[in-house]
């Protein structure tokens, strides 16, 4: 096997599953048939793994291309076609074609993503991938992997597709560079390759000084276009790109694309758009990610208390999977410990539409690949029909995501994690090392940085520790802490034009005077006033508090819970139970005069309210929360009266009675109050059974997922093995239609019959011959009369040709009189497998006609020598005695020449001597009798008599038939 590495011809992977046939068609039939396009073809149509594919035969009638099913290990050559065989995985390794077991089950199998990922890594810029009508999102994330690579990608239009789900899942990520009907691809193609990889391709580069200059400009273009100054990346990369692009809009020089990109802004959109292009999926590098995931992961949690928040950034995130997938690895382990810390992923990017598809959360079926089947399970929700998968709220709930240029925007701070992984290696080294300054920065004192593969802290050694070589894992060192935290200015680009984009300045602006005043006032106000207050959801759970609280609420034992419920101490919590129901029920401001609520072993006067507050910006935009307020009743003093010693017992007695209904008043509110923790209790219990038949069903849906991707799956292939066979259909109808025209053409009646003899079919000619009609079709050839004259051996005959699998042929003839070669042939099938016979009968009637009249002339031909030279005197005559042939003997011996002879028939003046008699000629006739002479008398011309010797002869065939005397 030879390699094709180094061979300078572009790799075209065409991928499609329902209703790709037909577009396949369309595409090779637009293709011209005496252009070489001077590339390959691979197609990757989802098979049916239990079906032999005909897609090779069906191919090879549109195009003049060689067509193959791919093998083991085939090299792949320019202007040829492969096909992938059914119930395989093909990769490409070195220019040769890999086929591999699939590993994944039947329904979740995706051979185009996994072909299109393998060919752009081992193309690289000339790899073109081309999505064609099917279902689901196979492709989408392999056309990704093309374009990180620098090559292009094709997509039918989802108006010409049979079925738009392939097509629009491609589109919808912004990377395609062409969308087209199949028959518009080819030469749209054929011009790509010729300007990328032809002729024009070598003219694309200019002097260097010339170059550089006109590579200025563009910069210029991308930052008023965009915003974004890319003149800090490396400028090989950004070359590369432009050239793509140039290939795509067929443009030769890079003068021309300047003039080009500023008469079309859309075109700066579109390099904007191809610079960003980034390397990224989930756990991508998972030897990497176990590293962290082992390493960094549980330190992350080490010392650290519950209300101190974890904080990760990852800038240049793209489209977010990266991010999610740090945020799962943390989830886990926040899992595993169980604790309620807070989780902060802040991801960032430029690219403003990455940002909004990672803010979805929605990723298309081919991350399977890259993520277990159990984090599947775990933080992912299938959606389409298994077509996609969304992040769970959990995690999507650790993210905040924005729009940022790391380069010169303010970087977050105090950051326990940095995950910047293949950013760097876009960029020049002077912009590389003010990065790793600014991360230093941003991290805590201990904190970790993440960096790819290709990247490294470089000779910033002194800021970091390297924990993880091979995983490109280090960590902040804490002794430059301090020195580092005031020079972020020096650490940005272009600081005097910096813009925050999606993220708050960290400096503080400056407070209006009118502002700063208002504040001081209220804060006055609010510290001459008695009140306390507790800002609540209509759940009951605290989310701020002002004032001293202590006095009225107090923590409960077991488990921190918010809810001011449970804190409200013996007096209040009955009333304010039902205050806060009253409130989130009328959304009217309740109130309650002179509670007694029990504080450190006395009871204090509180006036209750309630009142709704409104939101209408923020986080709480729309929520409904509720302002409780607790009032003091301030205690009167009154002085005692002793001159009446009697109404003030009285009183006392009166009071006891208050203080004795007050306690039976708390007793009753302490049993209702248990009731109520039963009921919640059970309430809890069956919440928890809830949960478990919810986890049950949960169960039950997730196969019932699985079953229905396989049954999408089997459905796609069952749709292809459709296309098929209806084009195989069509061939067979029209080699039907041949066979039926050229059978009545040749009108030769043919009977076919099975095993056992019975019709299975017949030609119109055959009924002229067997009295067959439609409906004998099943019947025994046996039980159907024939026309045929002494002929009854016809099904004998039929089984000693089965029996012995040799032809048999008859001459048989009609009771009409018709004549027919009957030949018996063995039916075989294409396995030669013998199912039956074939009957035929070939007209040879006008050939018997000849065949006898070439007898009868031979033997006239026969007879007229034997005439002619005879010594004997010879007379031919027919039965009515008319003379047909006089030989010389009979000339001498009678003495009238032939010519006289045969006028005397015309003047009938034949002498009665010369006749002979018809009675003696018919005795003369019989085969069975010798032809015995006899003497008589014959009169010559001159009347002189003569005895001879007369002999009558005939010609007769071998039945007796005569043909003349």
């Amino acid at each position: 096997m030879t390699s094709r590495k180094n061979k300078n011809f572009p790799i075209v992977a065409i991928g499609a599953s329902a209703g790709g046939l037909a577009a396949f068609e369309a595409f090779f039939s637009g293709m011209p048939d005496s252009a070489k396009p001077d590339m390959a073809f691979v197609l990757i149509q989802h098979l049916a793994p239990d079906h032999k594919s005909i897609l090779t035969e069906i191919i090879g009638k549109f195009t003049t291309m060689q067509v193959f099913e791919v093998e083991d290990g085939m090299t792949i050559q320019p202007n040829c076609t492969y096909i992938i065989p059914p119930g395989k995985d093909m990769a490409l390794l070195n220019g040769a074609l890999q086929l591999l077991e699939p590993s994944a089950p039947r329904g979740r199998r995706l051979p185009i993503d996994f072909f299109f990922r393998s060919m752009s890594e081992d193309q690289h810029e000339q790899a073109i991938g081309i999505i064609l009508s099917g279902t689901g999102t196979d492709g989408t994330l392999g056309i990704r992997a093309i374009k990180e690579e620098g090559g292009m990608v094709m997509v039918q239009s989802p108006a010409s597709a049979e079925h738009d789900g392939m097509p629009n899942s491609a589109i919808a990520t912004g990377l395609v560079d062409y969308e087209l009907s199949p028959s518009e691809m080819p030469s749209q193609l054929m011009a790509y390759v010729n300007h990328a990889f032809g002729k024009l391709a070598k003219s694309v580069t200019s002097s260097t000084a010339e170059s550089e200059n006109i590579l200025n400009k563009i910069f210029i273009l991308l930052r008023t276009h965009t915003g974004n100054d890319f003149s800090s990346y490396k400028h090989s990369t950004v070359h590369r790109r432009i050239e793509r692009r140039m290939g795509i809009n067929r443009i030769d020089t890079m003068e021309n694309y300047l003039l080009y990109a500023q008469e079309t802004p859309s075109e700066v959109e579109a390099l904007f758009q191809d610079m960003l292009i980034g390397v990224t999926k989930f756990f991508r590098d998972s030897d990497a990610f176990s590293a962290l995931e082992k390493k960094i992961v549980p330190k992350l949690f080490d010392k650290r208390s519950i209300s101190e928040p974890i904080r990760i950034w990852i800038p240049g995130c793209s489209t977010g999977e990266e991010a999610y997938s740090i945020a799962i690895l943390v989830k886990e382990k926040l899992n595993l410990l169980k604790k309620n810390h807070q989780i902060h992923v802040f991801a960032t990017d430029i690219d403003s539409k990455a940002i909004d598809i990672a803010r979805k959360g929605v990723y298309p079926e081919g991350i399977a690949a890259d993520v277990s089947q159990e984090r599947l399970a775990c933080f992912f929700t299938a959606e389409e029909n298994g077509n996609f998968y969304r992040i769970h709220k959990n995690i999507r709930d650790m993210m905040i995501f924005s729009e940022q240029n790391a380069i010169k925007d303010p970087p977050f701070s105090k950051l326990d994690l940095i995950s910047c992984r293949n950013l760097m290696i876009y960029l020049d080294v002077n912009i590389q090392k003010k990065l790793i300054s600014l991360f230093h920065y941003a991290l805590k004192p201990g904190g970790f940085l993440f960096l790819g593969n290709s990247e490294t802290v470089g000779e910033f050694n002194n800021l970091y520790d390297t924990l993880d070589r091979k995983a490109k894992i280090y960590q902040s060192r804490a002794d430059f802490n301090d020195l580092k935290r005031g020079n972020l200015s020096r650490l940005l680009v272009s600081t005097s034009e910096m813009k925050p984009i999606g993220i708050k300045s960290t400096e503080k602006e400056p407070m209006d005077t009118k502002n700063t005043l208002r504040h001081l006032t209220e804060q006055t106000l609010l510290q001459q006033t008695n009140l306390s207050s507790a800002l609540i959801n209509e759940k009951g759970d605290i989310l701020y508090l002002h004032g001293r609280t202590g006095k009225y609420l107090e923590l409960p034992s077991g488990e921190f819970d918010r809810n001011i419920l449970k804190m409200a101490r013996v007096g209040l919590k009955h009333t304010l139970t039902t205050a806060i129901h009253k409130a989130v029920r009328t959304n009217e401001t309740i109130q309650y005069q002179g509670l007694q609520v029990k504080t450190n072993g006395d009871f204090t006067t509180v006036n209750l309210s309630i009142r709704a507050v409104e939101t209408d910006t923020g986080e709480f935009s729309g929520k409904h929360l509720y302002l409780v307020i607790l009032e003091e009743v301030p205690q009167t003093i009154q002085k005692p009266d002793f001159q009446n010693t009697e109404t003030t017992t009285e009183g006392d007695v009166h009071i006891e009675g208050l203080k004795a209904e007050l306690r039976a008043k708390e007793e009753y509110l302490q049993a209702a109050n248990e009731e109520l923790e039963t009921s919640n209790e059970s309430l809890r219990a069956l919440n928890e059974e809830m949960q478990s038949v919810n986890e049950e069903l949960q169960s039950t849906n997730e196969e019932l997922e699985t079953s229905k991707e396989e049954l999408q799956s089997v459905n796609e292939e069952l749709t292809t093995v459709n296309s098929e066979l209806q084009i195989k259909l069509i061939d067979l109808s029209q080699v039907n239609n041949d066979m039926n025209n050229l059978l009545a053409g040749t009108n030769i009646a043919t009977v076919f019959v099975d095993y056992d003899l019975n019709i299975l079919r017949f030609t119109p000619a055959a009924t002229k011959i067997i009295n067959l009609i439609p409906s004998d079709v099943g019947r025994s050839v046996g039980h159907v009369l024939t026309n045929l004259e002494d002929y009854n051996s016809l099904t004998k005959d039929v089984k000693e040709v089965l029996d012995t699998l040799k032809s048999k042929e008859i001459e048989v003839q009609t009771k009409e009189g018709r004549w027919y070669t009957l030949r018996i042939n063995p039916y075989r099938t294409l396995e030669n497998v013998i199912e039956g016979a074939v009957i035929i009968f070939i007209d040879i009637d006008q050939l018997v006609t000849a065949r006898e009249a070439l007898y009868r002339a031979n033997e006239r031909q026969r007879l007229a020598v034997v005439v002619r030279d005879s010594r004997d005197a010879i007379t031919v005559q027919d039965l009515k005695g008319q003379i047909l042939a006089w030989n010389l003997s009979a000339e001498r011996l009678y003495g009238w020449n032939e010519r006289e002879a045969l006028d005397m028939n015309v003047s009938n003046r034949i002498p009665e001597d010369l006749k002979m008699k018809e009675s003696e000629v018919l005795k003369s006739l019989s085969l069975s009798e010798i032809l015995e002479p006899y003497k008589t008398k014959r009169i010559r011309k001159d009347g002189s008599v003569v005895e001879i010797w007369m002999i009558a002869t005939a010609l007769v065939d071998e039945k007796g038939k005569m043909y003349g005397i």
